[in-house]
């Protein structure tokens, strides 16, 4: 507001611009941006140490989130995030955005996945017909053991047994699904 008096009385001189680039961002957006980035390391510290890995940050980043990981005392906690949004300030923050994308698109893959084959696992057990549809739509599997597992996993239902076979199916499933997929994105 102080910059722009000279437009308000009408000086010459004075160019009708909002802010200057060189300008320091607002206070209330320097906070906005401290807090995404603290959002971002609490992001790093819920992976599991896996993804951590594969994650390019520096050492000292790494070290804190690991050392949040293992803080459980509230107060404590809250001051080790802080502390990683403030080494967050020093990274570029969009390789990490973009592989925390990755990682939440790979576990949703996952996790379709993981739905897919278990309804072909409930339609095969439940549905004498579901097979034919399964072989139409793994032309490349074998058949004979999702066969003999389905058989199996059906008498250990019957008989109230202990699912092995019914998990043994779900393997099979499994892979046979994970082998057409890979074929399809290859």
């Amino acid at each position: 507001m102080w910059r722009d008096w000279p437009l308000l009385y009408g000086l010459p001189g004075s160019a009708p611009t909002m802010y200057d680039k060189d300008e320091k961002p607002s206070k209330t957006r320097r906070k906005k941006e401290m807090l995404a980035l603290q959002s971002l390391g609490e992001a790093l510290v819920d992976l599991s140490p896996e993804q951590l890995d594969d994650i390019d940050m520096p050492d000292s980043l790494r070290d804190a989130v690991l050392e949040a990981r293992r803080i459980t005392k509230h107060e404590a906690r809250r001051r080790q995030m802080q502390y990683i949004g403030r080494l967050m300030r020093d990274v570029d923050p969009a390789p990490i955005r973009a592989k925390l994308d990755e990682l939440a698109g790979r576990s949703a893959r996952a996790a379709a996945a993981h739905h897919r084959v278990e309804r072909w696992r409930e339609r095969l057990l439940e549905d004498e017909n579901a097979f034919e549809e399964f072989a139409r739509t793994y032309p490349h599997a074998e058949l004979q053991p999702v066969r003999t597992a389905v058989r199996e996993a059906r008498k250990e239902r019957a008989a109230a047994r202990p699912p092995r076979h019914y998990r043994e199916l779900f393997r099979l499933i499994k892979s046979i699904d994970e082998a057409a997929h890979a074929d399809r994105e290859a």
